[in-house]
């Protein structure tokens, strides 16, 4: 019964052994790359409110049509952020900037024509800020699934700051 007892606490133990092995901590994120998934949680939750404004506000049906566009993209991306951010073990904000708040306070105040300019003209900034940021995530970021995230979400920044500059011509924006 002893060896029984002890066979059994071997095969355990050997079993058990390589699990120990293999389960890595979780790699605590460099500030930068932490920053960055933070910046972005807060950067796709202010595309998405400004989307959801543009589509109520707007009067141009493609300022409109950008406005869901930002809402169904910067959703995936936060969700895709979020996911990352939660393997990483990081928080993320729950809400945008006092100062978005602000900005985006100040953008519900207008109205016509007004509003679709000043709506596409900070598409255009945020979306030339965003693509710069992203790049240099993707291109010296520390944490390659990071580094990755950024990568991936590229090509659609630059796909929404093309349509950004498209509508903008097309309503006098600069």
């Amino acid at each position: 019964m002893n060896n029984h007892f002890i066979r059994t606490a071997l095969v355990f133990a050997l079993c058990g052994a390589p699990l120990a092995y293999s389960q890595k901590p979780a790699a605590t994120l460099s500030h930068s790359d932490s920053s960055f998934l933070k910046d972005a949680a807060e950067g796709n939750m202010d595309e998405v409110k400004l989307g959801e404004m543009a589509q109520q506000k707007a009067t141009n049906e493609k300022v409109k049509e950008f406005g869901k566009r930002m809402v169904d993209d910067h959703s995936k991306m936060a969700n895709d952020v979020q996911s990352l951010a939660s393997q990483k073990n990081i928080t993320l904000p729950a809400d945008i900037t006092t100062t978005e708040k602000a900005s985006n306070k100040l953008l519900s105040t207008k109205s016509g024509d007004s509003f679709d300019k000043s709506y596409i003209s900070a598409m255009l900034k945020d979306h030339k800020d965003d693509i710069q940021a992203f790049e240099k995530e993707a291109n010296s970021g520390t944490d390659p699934d990071v580094r990755a995230l950024a990568s991936k979400a590229l090509p659609t920044l630059r796909e929404h700051l093309k349509m950004a500059e498209d509508v903008a011509r097309q309503v006098g924006a600069g």
